[in-house]
């Protein structure tokens, strides 16, 4: 549901929707949006639950964004589920979308946390050739070449002769 805010259109309805609920005509004069972009914004809104229309009046439709909330709360433990603790699995949480790392973490902590978790692609007593290390890096990250200087910055990969291993970092048993 809140890919549909990805929209500009859509998210200017909703947000002056958001501060007071009106006709379309209104929704269109607070967005200085064209009539009809309103409406297919409205529309889509809609279909999607986010707004709901009532006597010629729109408004955001609190209770429905309540139980999506709801229930994308309870779908989103992807790292508990693995049995990361708590703390953990936050972090990954926040960091990684669909396995890709958002962002590199500033905090040294949170970014050891991260660190940890992409190690894991590297196998105990495997040496690997910087190419290759790239290619596992850059399913997480475009940055490949950031990302495996931290690696090694940090411990968790050591490198001589063009040649990479692991040298730290928890393992999965």
């Amino acid at each position: 549901m809140w890919g549909l805010l990805a929209d500009e259109d859509r998210l200017r309805v909703f947000g002056a929707l958001a501060l007071e609920p009106g006709t379309a005509e209104q929704v269109a004069a607070r967005t200085g949006l064209p009539a009809r972009a309103v409406l297919a914004a409205l529309a889509k809104l809609e279909a999607g639950e986010a707004v709901r229309l009532s006597a010629d009046v729109w408004s955001v439709d609190l209770a429905s964004l309540r139980q999506h909330a709801r229930d994308a709360g309870a779908a989103a433990t992807p790292y508990e589920q693995e049995g990361l603790e708590p703390r953990v699995a936050a972090v990954l949480r926040a960091f990684l979308r669909n396995g890709r790392l958002l962002s590199i973490p500033v905090s040294r902590a949170k970014r050891l946390v991260v660190l940890d978790h992409i190690a894991k692609v590297f196998e105990p007593g495997t040496r690997y050739p910087e190419r290759e290390v790239d290619v596992l890096l850059r399913a997480f990250h475009d940055d490949h070449a950031a990302l495996r200087r931290h690696l090694v910055d940090e411990g968790f990969l050591t490198r001589a002769r063009g040649e990479y291993w692991r040298s730290g970092g928890s393992v999965d048993v």
